[in-house]
């Protein structure tokens, strides 16, 4: 659901890009096994994700979001990775760019289930047997599960 900021937002800028916030959140439960939900708006699994209210701290909109559309209480671990995504544009025709922090969580609570309406299914899933996902999602859930620093692009230095 698009949070009510933007559509104010929206009303005022239009179409145009807006250059938004976004955290993608990777939650692990004890079993190794990562969270992924079927969106509503496209029918493919996909890993966590959502909007920052606004002041809200990347940790809390991870925990905000996965609790709204899988009913899991999970706590945010650390971050994976931050990436400035490629420009996108909505059926609707709205342009925007995302930066995305993406987080590992942990799950403490809660039983999976479709808890709102942008989710068709919500299910844990083994990593060596996941099901379709884009590469966003892959790359997501790869970084999450490696012990490796957080990952940002380097910037190209200039000559």
């Amino acid at each position: 659901m698009t949070p009510e900021f933007i559509t104010r937002l929206r009303a005022a800028a239009g179409q145009q890009l807006l250059w938004l916030p976004g955290v993608s959140a990777i939650v692990l439960n004890d079993r190794g096994e990562v969270l992924l939900g079927r969106r509503a708006d496209t029918g493919r699994w996909a890993t966590l994700a959502g909007i920052p209210e606004p002041g809200e701290q990347p940790a809390e909109t991870a925990v905000r979001e996965v609790f709204e559309e899988t009913a899991v209480r999970c706590v945010a671990e650390r971050v994976v990775m931050v990436e400035a995504l490629a420009p996108m544009t909505y059926p609707n025709g709205d342009h925007c760019q995302f930066m995305d922090i993406t987080l590992r969580c942990r799950a403490v609570g809660g039983e999976a289930r479709v808890n709102d309406d942008e989710s068709l299914e919500v299910g844990w899933f083994a990593t060596d047997d996941l099901p379709e996902l884009t590469e966003h999602s892959l790359t997501r859930i790869r970084r999450a599960l490696a012990d490796e620093p957080t990952w940002f692009a380097a910037p190209q230095l200039q000559r």
